[in-house]
């Protein structure tokens, strides 16, 4: 039925042509990049989650209602920076943390996308990463855009992933 309305609607001019999940074929889905959070990860690593979740949180909401709180633990003088969520413990960085080739910027990306995900187990939508690093991004997506997008994107660099505590690539698809 939503395909024969959108065919009217395009028909009689109601608007040019939409494209959606549920109206693409795979070759013709195009991610909407206005919904793009830019996060960085070396902005997440630099003791930047907490300020990037409260940004986050109006968008969180849509999806879960009231999001979880979330609690930065600093220590300048060791130095060491770990997030605490719903009783999980993230270290980024500390003394006694391999730190090399920036791994702090995967652990933060890593945990920041997993207390995100966390909050979403009931949706129909999860919190997926485009990009790494200084270009580092996250947006919103079900099931189905995720497979479009994968499907429609050809370079796998381009492919929305769920980061994964595995160093170097932390699930970004190579």
């Amino acid at each position: 039925m939503k395909k024969f309305t959108t065919f009217l609607a395009t028909l009689f001019g109601l608007f040019s042509s939409v494209v959606t999940a549920e109206t693409a074929e795979p070759s013709k889905f195009e991610l909407d990049y206005d919904k793009l959070l830019y996060l960085d990860a070396e902005s997440l690593a630099e003791q930047g989650i907490l300020s990037a979740y409260n940004e986050l949180k109006s968008k969180l909401s849509e999806y879960v209602g009231e999001p979880a709180n979330i609690e930065e633990v600093l220590d300048n003088d060791l130095p060491s920076y770990k997030v605490k969520f719903l009783g999980q413990e993230y270290e980024v960085y500390g003394p006694n943390i391999e730190d090399s080739e920036g791994q702090s910027w995967g652990r933060a990306t890593y945990a920041f996308f997993q207390l995100i995900n966390a909050q979403l187990k009931g949706s129909s939508s999860k919190f997926y990463a485009l990009y790494g690093g200084n270009e580092l991004g996250g947006m919103f997506l079900t099931k189905e855009q995720y497979c479009y997008a994968i499907k429609s994107l050809p370079r796998k660099a381009d492919w929305p992933y769920i980061p994964k505590h595995e160093h170097p690539w932390y699930g970004q698809p190579n």
